[in-house]
């Protein structure tokens, strides 16, 4: 069944996706955005998934990484516009503290987290010893930790609620929303053809493929992309009400403890829809890699590792002593890193771009991403104020 033409497909419709089909739409560009929804039952879901069918990621404009920096900067600056265009609201201002050593041979990442904060001017105020545990009493950080705190536009997006406000807006400025799961692309006859699962063939003179970890899936992009995906593992340290409100004004963390392995990363106490409140620390020490479509697809389903949820447990027990949880519970996710740490933004052939590969940073600044993946379809090049290669 051959369905209706496009300038741009969109092939995904999370949070890269969404914000490349609005910024599309948005400049007048005749566009589809094609995607499932979120799976109603995770542990019997047999199709795709994606990773950000989640309440709360970290949003901060404090980063080790130049470009990473500027990706949250422009994006988390759009916070208001995409949230009134999508009459969606989808940000919380709870703070944001990255934090790690400055002693030793591991002092390079929070010294070039400071480096780059000072170079952009995100304010912020560096706390050490007891000013730190002054301000911050829930947490007991070792010393010699510097912590820079973001007090402002920083603290933690709900990643669900940003997509659906992204594409709100993509919908109002004329993009076409397909909840369908795309096959395979193929390319003839001067244009690309999307062809969906319920049996609708889409044309378009660009494609767009922004399926995450999802994008290595044969017969999406043509050409195989250097791209990792690694299992993660979440957990969930569930509170009473009265914990919940003595934890009302934490920020969100990212936190490198010194001569540990784990990158961990805590967010602030959030209701979650069972009706449950919870804190949730993320950041396995070990990298499994996901090879296969049917690798990601049994991961996403298992409920994550309880080895590597227990490691992460006991670091968020050790940097907050004081917390009083019910229970415990640990859940399954996925990061894709490419070998240069820039996302793929580029385009393959003459109507197929990829758009992928988070390195464990995009949710904040995803709005951002799909900017730059609209730029490239609409014949743009990325700025130049962006370094390094956005290609293999």
């Amino acid at each position: 069944m051959t369905g209706q033409s496009y300038d741009v497909i969109v092939v995904g419709a999370g949070l890269m996706g969404s914000a490349a089909a609005r910024h599309l739409a948005e400049m007048g560009v005749k566009t589809a955005l094609v995607g499932p929804d979120e799976p109603v039952e995770k542990a019997t879901h047999t199709g795709v998934f994606a990773s950000h069918y989640d309440q709360a990621r970290i949003t901060r404009k404090i980063d080790t990484r130049k470009n990473w920096a500027r990706f949250a900067q422009e994006a988390i600056a759009r916070y208001p516009e995409i949230a009134a265009k999508g009459a969606q609201h989808f940000y919380t201002p709870a703070g944001a503290i990255v934090a790690g050593t400055e002693v030793g041979p591991e002092r390079d990442y929070i010294l070039n987290a400071q480096r780059h904060a000072q170079a952009n001017g995100v304010a912020h105020r560096p706390l050490r010893g007891a000013e730190l545990a002054a301000r911050f009493p829930e947490f007991a950080f070792p010393e010699g930790i510097l912590a820079l705190h973001e007090e402002t536009d920083a603290g933690w997006i709900n990643p669900r609620l940003h997509v659906k406000a992204e594409i709100t807006a993509a919908t109002k400025s004329g993009a076409v929303l397909h909840r369908d799961t795309v096959m395979r692309i193929s390319e003839g006859g001067g244009v690309a053809q999307v062809h969906c699962a319920g049996g609708t063939v889409l044309t378009a003179a660009k494609v767009i493929v922004a399926c995450g970890a999802f994008s290595k899936a044969e017969g999406l992009l043509p050409d195989p992309i250097p791209m990792r995906v690694y299992a993660r593992t979440i957990a969930f340290f569930e509170l009473d009400a009265e914990e919940a409100a003595r934890l009302s004004g934490m920020p969100s963390v990212i936190y490198v403890p010194p001569g540990r392995s784990e990158d961990p990363y805590i967010l602030p106490p959030v209701l979650y829809p069972d009706g449950k409140t919870y804190i949730k620390i993320g950041g396995d020490a070990v990298d499994t890699e996901l090879h296969s479509v049917a690798d990601m697809i049994a991961w996403f389903r298992s409920g994550g590792d309880p080895v590597a949820g227990a490691a992460i447990s006991e670091i968020l027990i050790g940097l907050m002593p004081g917390l009083q949880y019910r229970s415990i519970h640990f859940d399954s996710c996925a990061t894709s890193f490419s070998p240069n740490g820039n996302p793929f933004i580029y385009q393959q052939t003459d109507h197929i771009i990829a758009l992928t590969a988070g390195n464990g940073a995009a949710a904040k600044c995803a709005d951002e991403i799909g900017r730059l993946g609209a730029i490239v379809a609409t014949g743009g090049a990325i700025p130049d104020y962006y370094d390094g290669a956005f290609a293999p």
